[in-house]
């Protein structure tokens, strides 16, 4: 938890370089799509996925080829980075790719001269658009999911045990709109008795059948 927490990372230069050290190591940033996430990429290209909003921060869905304007980060994205002084983005890759001469990343963004003032670089911290502990989610992240959820045909709840929120919420959102309901996880959830289907084996099994079975009956 220390690693993503906001105020240890933006006080503490130790803290900052071990978290990133660690996240560039880590199984979340070295992971590679899986048949699951492609299945979703599938459903996309033909033309029945209008929003896939993810509590992961691992950003497989965008490695998988999942569109960006579909997908909505609940938690944030290991994917890019910013400037907590001035907002610039970075592609995290390559702030990784550099993280051996910079161990804590700083904001190379350059202000123009003004006047006889010298050209200088912001030198703001660097984070990843993971929301860390403390921070609040994307604006206008859980408003989006919500609108589209209610307007879907079906929502599926893929691998979520629906314990936290806000993210969890969207089922009962999408149920009192009259959306029906598929739960595909390997447990019970506190949704189970409001969903249409329940279906328990496997993801990287039973996403790809849903996925195929749902588009044959296009």
């Amino acid at each position: 938890m220390s690693v993503y927490d906001i105020d240890q990372f933006m006080g503490n230069k130790e803290a900052r370089e071990y978290s990133w050290r660690w996240q560039k190591e880590s199984p979340v940033w070295n992971a590679h799509p899986g048949v699951a996430h492609k299945a979703l990429v599938d459903l996309e290209n033909a033309g029945l996925l209008t929003l896939l909003a993810t509590q992961n921060f691992d950003a497989l869905h965008e490695k998988a080829g999942n569109s960006p304007d579909l997908i909505v980060n609940l938690h944030g994205t290991i994917g890019t980075s910013h400037c907590m002084r001035c907002g610039k983005q970075y592609e995290t890759s390559d702030i990784m790719a550099r993280l051996d001469e910079e161990p804590d990343p700083r904001c190379h963004r350059t202000y123009p001269a003004n006047g006889e003032i010298a050209p200088r670089e912001c030198g703001g911290i660097l984070k990843t658009d993971v929301v860390y502990f403390g921070e609040a989610l994307p604006d206008g992240a859980m408003e989006k999911s919500m609108h589209l959820a209610t307007q879907a045909d079906e929502f599926w709840v893929i691998g979520s045990t629906l314990e936290v929120f806000p993210a969890a919420s969207l089922v009962p959102v999408a149920a009192q709109a009259g959306v029906p309901i598929t739960i595909m996880n390997m447990g019970h959830t506190q949704y189970d008795s409001i969903a249409t289907r329940l279906i328990s084996d496997p993801i990287q099994d039973a996403l790809p059948k849903l996925v195929r079975e749902t588009i044959a009956g296009k």
